[in-house]
């Protein structure tokens, strides 16, 4: 997300490194380059002005420290106004209510409400052991309801039945009325949406909002509709008392902008940002660590959060064991280990996390042709026979003819995925009973090695 700002903002940095103090000559260089990135991400004209100004009064009042330089200083300063404009740190959403506590989510048809709805039913099942009832009010969108009724199974949530020929109002009333019935934490209430604002929406969405008094009322907006975002922003806030904002489609090829205009527009906080198509593509939004992403300084915590969580531990710790104990690495364990790589989000979605620094030589590659190489050696062991994942010694030319027709793929591409597997095998064995231990002692020795920070 936003990468003509990371590179404009990283370009700067590099210009500025030598400058001994700050000045107003090089803030002012500083200061047009910021300004043009920030039109140039789509973000709206009057905060690009709010946010300069800042920038610069801050900017003219620091004082360089002796172990930093100009450059260094600018960009701290830019990335807290950045944190600033967003929200600053972590706004939680809300649940301080008598159950069940009622969410009216509402936007623009093609934000992604519905998909959002469910990812947030997964989330609050999941991060805060809540029982989710989901409703649609979507009684004008063909198949809304049925689409919700689909993606709230997959969330683990209950959803409550809607008909077409209902008002949306008596819907989100039944649908309170069951939820507290059977004690339900939470409510989502799914809402229509339009292809622009109209006044039938706006005033279909007060009445919903009246009869049902949630205790949090996000807008959902596309990120990718830049400056569009504040303008539907602005007539939503007129109409409703927003207490959050959820951006989807983070991860597609937005500028950015969205992020630092419709919290300012809004007053609302960006409480969650969608970061991929799949149900747990929702996370809580950080402003100092979106901040940070933006600048080029990545978010290490973010990359953490999403290997843990996709990580399967207990498979790990089988694999760890079955290594250490003389078992041999077998291709049912390489294909385990593509899996994992692809339950952490694939490729991507890690490199995105990661320091503008370390992913220069990275952007040289290829990453759409390094997902798809990733799924083709995935095909492979899949065309393969139970015996032969266990026994790669057994894959001959003939064997190998038909696993590649199989799988699709030419004979040198099943070449290729063997001779990496004997090379990641070659690694394992080197690790059965301390062998690491012993690579490491030939490398260099134990004591004259750097202790770990952690």
């Amino acid at each position: 997300m936003a990468s003509a700002l990371t590179d404009k903002l990283s370009r700067l940095v590099k210009d500025l490194r030598g400058q001994g103090r700050i000045t107003e000559s090089n803030v002012a260089d500083m200061l047009r380059e910021v300004r043009m990135a920030l039109l140039e991400a789509d973000v709206a004209l009057p905060v690009v002005r709010d946010f300069i100004a800042r920038v610069k009064e801050k900017a003219l009042g620091a004082e360089v420290q002796g172990s930093l330089q100009p450059g260094q200083v600018l960009v701290s300063i830019v990335n807290r106004e950045l944190a600033a404009t967003m929200g600053e740190g972590v706004s939680d959403i809300n649940l301080a209510a008598q159950p069940p506590a009622v969410i009216l989510m509402a936007g623009l048809q093609g934000a992604g409400k519905t998909t959002t709805t469910a990812k947030l039913a997964k989330h609050l099942i999941e991060k805060r052991r809540k029982k989710v009832l989901t409703v649609s009010g979507d009684v004008y969108r063909p198949a809304a309801i049925e689409q919700l009724k689909t993606v709230t199974a997959q969330a683990g949530a209950e959803w409550f039945p809607s008909t077409p020929d209902q008002r949306p109002v008596d819907i989100g009333r039944a649908a309170l009325d069951y939820a507290k019935k059977h004690f339900f934490d939470v409510l989502l209430v799914d809402t229509a949406g339009r292809l622009a604002i109209d006044d039938a929406l706006m005033l279909e969405i007060k009445n919903l909002h009246a009869a049902l008094n949630p205790v949090e009322t996000l807008f959902v907006v596309d990120a990718m509709q830049g400056q569009d975002a504040v303008n539907t922003a602005k007539a939503f806030k007129d109409a409703l008392p927003l207490t959050g904002i959820i951006l989807t489609k983070t991860d597609g090829d937005s500028r950015g902008g969205a992020a630092l205009s419709v919290r300012q527009v809004t007053g609302a906080p960006i409480k969650f940002a969608g970061t991929s198509e799949k149900l747990d593509g929702l996370e809580v939004f950080d402003a100092d660590r979106h901040a940070g992403r933006i600048l080029g300084m990545g978010d290490i915590v973010a990359l953490v959060e999403q290997v843990t969580a996709g990580v399967d531990m207990q498979a790990a710790k089988k694999l760890a064991d079955k290594v250490k104990s003389g078992g041999d690495f077998d291709l049912n364990d390489f294909l385990a280990q593509i899996q994992q790589m692809k339950q952490m989000g694939g490729l991507s979605s890690l490199m995105d996390k990661l320091p503008a620094a370390m992913t220069a030589k990275a952007g040289q590659i290829d990453m759409d042709k390094a997902e798809r190489d990733i799924r083709r050696k995935e095909g492979i062991i899949h065309s393969m026979t139970p015996m032969e994942r266990r026994k790669p010694d057994i894959i001959k030319a003939t064997r190998k003819r038909r696993i590649a027709t199989g799988a699709g793929v030419q004979v040198q591409d099943v070449n290729r995925m063997l001779k990496e597997f004997e090379q990641m095998q070659d690694m394992m064995k080197k690790m059965k009973g301390g062998g690491m231990m012993k690579m490491m002692k030939r490398m260099g020795g134990m004591k004259g090695m750097p202790k770990m920070p952690f």
